[in-house]
């Protein structure tokens, strides 16, 4: 079997899985973005294109958190359908093996896992941010105040931030030492150029101490200056009102605040949900494909349909509460999901290569 020519086998339950994944996961998405529209109706007093503009963001927010789900209910849903129809049992008489009839699974739902994981390095990430502010402001356009974090030992204020507009003012920077202020940088603008901010009309005070205290101060003034380099407003944004960051920018997040010794609980957790906590739906799905029975005749299908969802919504759920205890700095990120779902994955490998290759 080649990569571009599967076998017909192949083609068969991939897209029987395929389309069942759609459907499900389409179903769900729309159904989780109707139930939020109808939440929020009293605040959405838009115009019609700005309310399909905000379902369309929940829409996006709802097939990010369900296509794991969706992944191990497809699977048990085309499982069930093959031995209900006795498909299953004519592909095992051609020969083929359960590792073999699983790898059609398998490969569909690393695809899928790895399209999302791509539109997570997007504007795809900021979905529900986006809808968010729609409900607050109305328009989707959203500026932020009295903003207050720390740059390389520098604390940073600014009166505003426009992360659409990439514009700061009012942005001014001091520096203590032993309680004593060293100096202040003040700026009435600064846009961001894709690398760092620039300052224009800077006004730069130094105070100079002596052994009795603060001898006096000098004044410096500049027509720009670049700083907070790397700070990029969505990361910004992120830092101070704890705002989804995509995986590139949460990366470069997590690296910038590692240098300066800073908390990145939030940055972990963000990346271990986008990018750790889906790959438990398919250790999950390798299980139940190994541990449902492939005879109908041997298969209870209520209390099969029954404990195969709600070993799902159980282990989602248990993940989903493992990783908000991380992003609040209760566990470990580390230990809040990629522990929970590294052991998953090796119980997955523990099944696949233990279990027994007749039906």
């Amino acid at each position: 079997m080649s990569l571009f020519r599967p076998k017909l086998y192949f083609r068969y339950l991939a897209k029987h899985y395929f389309v069942n994944f759609v459907a499900l996961l389409l179903g769900l998405s729309l159904a989780f973005a109707m139930i939020d529209y109808f939440q929020h109706s009293q605040q959405l007093q838009f115009s019609s294109n700005y309310l399909i503009y905000y379902l369309f963001l929940m829409w996006q927010e709802a097939l990010a958190q369900l296509y794991p789900i969706a992944i191990v209910f497809a699977g048990i849903m085309t499982l069930v359908s093959l031995i209900k129809s006795s498909n299953m049992v004519v592909l095992y008489s051609f020969g083929y093996t359960k590792r073999q009839l699983f790898l059609p699974f398998m490969t569909v739902a690393l695809m899928i896992y790895l399209l999302f994981v791509g539109l997570h390095m997007t504007q795809f990430s900021y979905a529900k941010d986006k809808a968010q502010a729609m409900l607050e402001d109305g328009v989707g356009a959203y500026a932020m105040k009295d903003l207050f974090f720390i740059y390389e030992g520098d604390f940073v204020y600014a009166k505003t931030l426009d992360p659409f507009k990439k514009e700061m003012t009012k942005m001014t920077l001091f520096r203590l030492s032993d309680n004593d202020l060293l100096y202040t940088v003040h700026a009435d603008k600064a846009t961001f150029d894709g690398e760092s901010w620039i300052a224009k009309n800077i006004v730069i005070k130094k105070l100079i101490y002596g052994k009795g205290g603060l001898k006096r101060y000098s004044i410096e003034r500049r027509d720009k200056l670049s700083t907070l380099v790397g700070y990029k407003p969505k990361m910004i944004e992120s830092i101070y009102e704890g705002k989804a960051l995509n995986i590139i920018d949460a990366n470069h997040a997590w690296r910038l605040l590692t240098k300066q010794d800073l908390n990145t609980n939030k940055l972990r957790s963000s990346l271990n949900n986008k990018i750790i906590f889906p790959l438990f739906a398919i250790g999950l799905l390798l299980v139940l494909f190994f541990k449902i029975p492939f005879h109908a005749r041997y298969m209870n299908l209520p209390v099969v349909l029954s404990l195969s969802l709600g070993t799902t919504f159980l282990v989602w759920g248990l993940l989903f509460a493992l990783n908000q205890m991380g992003n609040n700095g209760v566990l470990s990120p580390e230990l809040a999901v990629p522990l929970p779902v590294g052991l998953i994955l090796l119980y997955a490998i523990y099944v696949y290569f233990r279990a027994k290759e007749t039906i």
